[in-house]
């Protein structure tokens, strides 16, 4: 802002210059204040957004599914089932239902299976036993899922053999036409488009470790050639986002509309070189990215429903992990022990294991 004395300054300037320094003073006064509104603080563009996140943590010695506002305000308990341990939530495109994996049971002898219910927690019904990783089809009428490899439970993510569909209007289960082939994969994702399932897989389809393109109605596999882990596509299907390693997510476009997907130039890197960064999901809209960090561990498996393995994965608890979010339109790298308020916000700040973000815009109440 301009004071009073720098006023008085210009106003004794002679005519001409006076008014050619007038001039260039109120533009830079209206750049400053669009520089201040793009710069707002992240809590306060979240504030102003109807979008909700519901998310997996530990309260209580019991795993469940919490849902907050967007900027991390008034979160409530969705489930409250004491006897049950609930994971990995992920909500329809329309944002009425989540579906998500329930642990009943311990060690080798749990099962988890696939349940359904609305968005506000209401009509909770179990569809699938020893069903993983659960996701959406573009119309939200199907939940797509990884069969457990095996009869008998083990906690790591890509235990999972074959790719199958269950139709919530008939109860079918019907198999993706490649399913013998498809091995080891984990966190699945449709791209909006209904053409492909991006995925992880370990140690399995020939690949060590990889992030690949699954063709929705056929055979055809494209490696993407990006390192890392559990891919994101954001709701315009222009955009994918993973994590690149343990402290880095990254965001960088995608072709999904051809023949052979591929991944372009990255252009945000989300890094934390003090804690882990996972499971990294995308407003409605397609500007914020959220995810989950805290120390790298490997769970605490005196606790009730959790087991023993790298704290990222579902079941294992991880003691300090909370969920931030961070604009995903800018470019170049955010380092998250150094970020300010219009870079990142933390969500959560209780450290309950909170892992598994995803958002949704709910919808509307009608009137009864």
């Amino acid at each position: 802002m301009i004071t009073q004395d720098e006023w008085r300054a210009i106003l004794c300037l002679p005519r001409s210059l006076r008014t050619s320094v007038a001039l260039l003073a109120a533009v830079l006064v209206a750049n400053m204040t669009e520089v201040a509104t793009a710069q707002a603080s992240v809590r306060e563009q979240l504030s102003r957004l109807p979008f909700k996140l519901v998310y997996e943590t530990y309260v209580n010695d019991n795993w469940e599914l919490f849902v907050m506002n967007a900027d991390g305000s008034n979160p409530v308990n969705l489930t409250q089932t004491p006897g049950e341990h609930e994971h990995y939530p992920q909500v329809s495109p329309d944002g009425t239902k989540i579906c998500f994996s329930v642990d009943q049971g311990e060690g080798r002898d749990a099962i988890r299976s696939l349940y359904v219910m609305d968005s506000d927690g209401a009509h909770r019904k179990k569809l699938v036993s020893n069903a993983r990783e659960p996701f959406w089809k573009p119309d939200g009428k199907v939940i797509g899922f990884l069969p457990q490899e095996y009869p008998k439970f083990n906690v790591i993510d890509y235990y999972t053999r074959g790719m199958s569909f269950y139709d919530l209007a008939t109860g079918t289960i019907e198999a993706h036409p490649n399913s013998a082939n498809l091995h080891h994969l984990y966190n699945p994702c449709f791209a909006p488009n209904g053409k492909w399932i991006v995925s992880t897989v370990h140690a399995g389809m020939g690949f060590d470790h990889a992030i690949l393109a699954i063709e929705a109605h056929g055979n055809k596999i494209i490696n993407l050639k990006i390192p890392g882990c559990r891919p994101c596509i954001s709701p315009d299907g222009k955009q994918i986002a993973w994590g690149s390693g343990d402290h880095e997510v990254v965001a960088a476009p995608i072709d999904l509309d051809s023949g052979s997907p591929a991944v372009g130039t990255w252009r945000l890197r989300i890094q934390d070189k003090t804690n882990e960064t996972y499971h990294v999901d995308w407003s409605p809209d397609s500007r914020f990215l959220s995810l989950s960090r805290g120390r790298a561990s490997k769970g605490d498996p005196s606790k009730p429903g959790t087991f023993l393995s790298a704290c990222e994965i579902v079941g294992v608890y991880a003691p300090g992990w909370n969920l931030c979010a961070v604009p995903a339109e800018r470019d170049g790298i955010v380092d998250l022990n150094h970020a300010g308020l219009a870079d990142s916000l933390m969500l959560t700040t209780n450290g309950f294991s909170n892992k598994e973000s995803a958002w949704f815009l709910p919808p509307k109440k009608t009137k009864e």
